[in-house]
């Protein structure tokens, strides 16, 4: 597989993580597919255990979001720039304390985008569960297992 089949489907990826964050795209399916494509391009066994690993880590990811409480983020407040927040929250968190980080780093996100517009550390906090409690952690585990299958991906890609 050339360099820039490899860009193409990073960009894929790339726009699933976003997409995870916007309402009504299907960005879990989009790394998905991208993981997919590569791995249909590449013979070697590990992209394949690629994609079944990553095909089990979504199937999870779905049943946890369907135990978790439905997406309600619109009617608790939730706006377009705290989406973004959040987004890079858990991207740089996830880079930063590998893995892991992403979770404090999407919560940190919320809490900096309600910092900044509400002005204080009570309200921040509050306006942060709220969130947390009206969605935000379905779409938390939907971003996480998503960051998890691209950084596998990039992993693999690297040292394999």
């Amino acid at each position: 597989m050339g360099v820039w089949e490899l860009l193409l489907a990073g960009l894929v990826m790339l726009l699933g993580l976003c997409g995870v964050l916007v309402p009504g795209v299907p960005g879990s399916w989009l790394v998905w597919a991208a993981v997919m494509w590569w791995a249909l391009l590449d013979p070697r066994p590990v992209a394949w255990f690629m994609l079944v690993g990553a095909t089990v880590a979504l199937l999870l990811s779905q049943v946890v979001r369907w135990a978790l409480p439905p997406r309600r983020l619109r009617t608790s407040g939730a706006t377009p720039r705290m989406a973004v927040y959040a987004g890079v929250g858990a991207f740089l968190g996830f880079f930063l304390v590998p893995v892991v980080g992403a979770i404090p780093g999407f919560m940190a996100g919320i809490y900096v985008c309600e910092r900044l517009r509400l002005g204080r550390h009570g309200e921040a906090r509050a306006a942060l569960r709220t969130a947390m409690r009206s969605g935000g952690s379905s779409v938390l585990a939907e971003l996480f297992t998503c960051l998890l299958i691209t950084g596998a991906w990039l992993g693999v890609v690297i040292w394999a």
